[in-house]
């Protein structure tokens, strides 16, 4: 059965004068006359067997169906402008994978080895978007996530990645600024919000005396944190392999324990075995897994 749908020029002049709420400007971004704008528009109207416009004079406004409509029409010509775009960005040889990952694990552990992945596989494009929470895997359009361990992926193939421990770090000037043997409770502390019982946690765990563990300035993201500490705001609770780099060249010091409770496991999500994984698939997450366990036992 021939599918029911306007032309996608209709659409596009209708979606215009509706963004506009004018023909005429409408058709001056189309690079069209008015009049082929108007008739477009009233083409589409008969297709549909509904008012779209409400003419009062020269003028038209948007009917109720029109505007609900238009809405609907916006986000699908977009969603159709982004998946050409795509397309049209695909190299003519080679391969591209869709990977989903948390963002503060994305740029600050994979996207700064992701040049080893490159210079083995210079044919495979990767494209990171970032997914702060679980969701189905299947039909999602990403090929692999890089996520937490949870329930919600029952029914896919988990590969096991890294460790999340969390350790105390802040810039040297802080702990220069406050005196070499100031304790941890005397110092400005800094929480992740969706995590408020870390410092709590840490302090049991550890046996560090917290007065309050709750006292100190929150942030959404471990990156944002991370910045925190770096400028010298407090002491924030990060995991260690997001803050190697910084530890190693002196930027953040670490003079305290750090924590003894894996917060969280990371790990490489698939909908089916590595062995049964298309080409591009593989080659990534065979890569992906090498450096998570050359970064262990580094």
């Amino acid at each position: 059965m021939r599918r029911k749908i306007p032309s996608s020029s209709a659409l596009q002049a209708f979606e215009a004068a509706a963004r506009h709420g004018s023909f005429a400007r409408a058709a001056e971004e189309l690079a069209r006359t008015e009049g082929a704008v108007s008739r477009q528009i009233a083409r589409l109207e008969a297709f549909l067997g509904a008012v779209l416009f409400e003419r009062v004079g020269n003028r038209v406004r948007l009917a109720p169906n029109g505007a609900r409509y238009a809405a609907q029409v916006r986000e699908t010509l977009e969603r159709l402008e982004r998946d050409s775009l795509y397309l049209m960005g695909q190299p003519s040889e080679g391969a591209s994978i869709e990977i989903a990952a948390i963002p503060t694990f994305a740029t600050r552990w994979l996207i700064p080895r992701l040049k080893r992945f490159l210079n083995k596989h210079p044919n495979i494009t990767v494209h990171i978007a970032e997914r702060m929470e679980p969701f189905l895997l299947a039909g999602s359009g990403f090929d692999a996530a890089i996520h937490f361990e949870h329930p919600a992926w029952a029914g896919m193939h988990l590969h096991p990645l890294l460790e999340e421990v969390l350790v105390p770090v802040c810039s040297p000037q802080l702990l220069e600024d406050a005196g070499a043997h100031a304790p941890l409770d005397a110092l400005p502390r800094l929480h992740r919000r969706q995590n408020p019982h870390a410092w709590q946690i840490y302090a049991q765990e550890t046996g560090v005396t917290l007065t309050n563990s709750a006292i100190g300035a929150r942030y959404d993201l471990h990156s944002m944190l991370i910045e925190a500490a770096l400028a010298g705001l407090g002491v924030a609770l990060v995991p260690r392999l997001y803050v190697a780099a910084e530890l190693e060249q002196g930027r953040l010091v670490t003079p305290w324990p750090e924590g003894k409770t894996i917060a969280k496991n990371f790990c490489l999500v698939l909908p089916e075995r590595i062995e049964l994984s298309e080409g591009p698939v593989r080659a990534f997450a065979t890569w992906i897994l090498d450096e998570a366990r050359g970064a262990t036992t580094g």
